[in-house]
């Protein structure tokens, strides 16, 4: 059965009065099913810059870019801190993702158990991470409705599964590796493979276990440099801002470890990284990318997340210090004077988003059916916020780049996943793109894979 995916299917927030908030919102989600034409109001107009670039979930729509820089960044201010978690609700009737003027949506499967991270398997297959099912699924072929054609269970008793990836690189891999959260294993595969034909190789320890919100981050990524040489695993810290000195439980965590693809530890590669969720390889500069949940509790407009290329024996400030300072860094009010040998190693990333989004997978769109201003470009899955006073995130993005490098802007690109009154239905996860081009997109609000094609109607 062919595995290939047919196209054929110095100001604060600006004040708007309600009855245009009320207006805006409503002509954010799409009125049918499928409907590319929904988002056909979404006319880019310039990127929004200093305090307008920071937002909510109703001023997030299709084309509106962003540009988050470190001279932006407010003062700390714990006071605003709040818990304002997803009220998760079914899907109303008739409400649908939102993509820009040409693209479609469809529902590719839904009915899923927490579906997570996704990937595109060399021969087409989409191999997605049924995290708290503890089983790795694969999703085979489109209907003439839309919809998959076959599924099939690869894996199962896994340990928090998260990260996928085909080793080695190209056509015909002979591994499948995935991210537990307490360690790395790979299962022998064939391309075409449904059902794994071998037991599952245990090859590296990680820090394990966790929780989605305020720490103790559990998901591990996986990716290989160019080369394949590399093995680079992301560990999301323990907690929100324990500092590592006293809290032995931060042990290797906050970092990305290098390892042999044998699973031999080498390094860290990178330090301070609160929870680098989601891992890829630049295919232009060959550079390992990360896309990054930042800390809670300063404020609704502190820290932005980020999305950035990963320097060797970097230091990206968690949790004494976070970027932006005139020295490096800004020390965080709850480490104050820790570590000052430390404040003028810290990174600025390269695209910061809105803080508290959620970052999650990211990607480089290689293919050949988007627009071709889409090529090289990245994608990210923004689960969305909890720690904010009005909700941002709930989206993914786009994220322009020029000869592989960043603009440091990001553009929404699928929205629609709150509703007006701040109830939320969805909550993008992965991403992958399909051997046609075209995008598959996960969702664990509404337990679904959605499948936006570019038509150009």
């Amino acid at each position: 059965m062919s595995a290939s995916f047919s196209s054929s299917r110095p100001l604060k927030f600006a004040i708007f009065s309600l009855a245009s908030i009320s207006l805006f919102a409503v002509s954010s989600f799409a009125a049918s099913p499928g409907s590319g034409a929904a988002a056909g109001t979404a006319s880019q107009k310039g990127t929004l810059t200093g305090q307008a670039a920071f937002t909510d979930y109703l001023h997030e729509k299709p084309g509106v870019r962003r540009h988050v820089t470190a001279a932006d960044l407010p003062a700390p201010d714990p006071s605003e801190s709040v818990d304002n978690g997803a009220h998760l609700v079914p899907r109303p009737e008739g409400v649908w993702p939102v993509a820009p003027k040409g693209f479609k949506v469809e529902l590719y499967t839904t009915g899923l158990e927490n579906p997570r991270l996704i990937r595109t398997a060399p021969n087409g297959d989409i191999f997605l991470a049924e995290s708290q099912s503890n089983k790795i699924k694969v999703f085979r072929g489109i209907k003439a409705d839309g919809t998959v054609q076959q599924v099939s269970t690869f894996a199962s008793d896994l340990n928090l599964p998260f990260g996928i990836k085909f080793y080695p690189e190209g056509p015909n891999p002979k591994w499948v590796y995935i991210g537990n959260t307490d360690g790395v294993v790979r299962i022998p595969y064939q391309n075409g493979d449904l059902v794994a034909r071998g037991p599952s190789e245990h090859l590296a320890e990680l820090p394990g276990g966790g929780h989605l919100r305020g720490g103790g981050h559990w998901t591990r990524d996986i990716a290989f440099s160019k080369d394949g040489s590399k093995m680079f695993v992301s560990v999301g810290s323990h907690s929100n801002v324990d500092d590592p000195d006293t809290h032995s439980e931060e042990f290797h965590r906050a970092d990305v470890l290098e390892f042999t693809p044998d699973g031999k530890f080498i390094k860290v590669y990178a330090s301070g990284i609160r929870n680098c969720v989601g891992e890829t390889i630049n295919p232009i500069t060959g550079e390992l990318w990360c896309s990054t949940n930042e800390r809670d509790g300063l404020g609704n407009n502190l820290v932005p997340d980020y999305v950035t290329h990963v320097e060797e024996n970097g230091f990206y400030g968690w949790p004494w210090y976070y970027f932006g300072g005139p020295s490096g860094g800004h020390q965080d009010p709850r480490h104050v004077g820790a570590h000052p040998e430390m404040q003028a190693k810290v990174i600025t990333p390269d695209i910061l988003v809105n803080p508290h989004f959620a970052s999650l997978e990211m990607l480089f769109y290689e293919g050949q059916q988007f627009p071709a201003e889409y090529h090289g470009d990245g994608f990210a899955a923004e689960h969305g916020s909890w720690n904010r006073k009005v909700r941002s995130g709930y989206e993914v993005i786009r994220l322009p780049m020029k000869s592989g490098r960043a603009t440091g802007e990001y553009e929404d690109f699928l929205t629609g996943f709150v509703l007006p009154n701040g109830d939320v239905w969805g909550r993008p996860v992965g991403v992958a793109v399909a051997t046609d081009g075209s995008l598959f997109v996960t969702d664990d609000g509404s337990r679904s894979i959605w499948h936006v094609i570019y038509t150009g109607k």
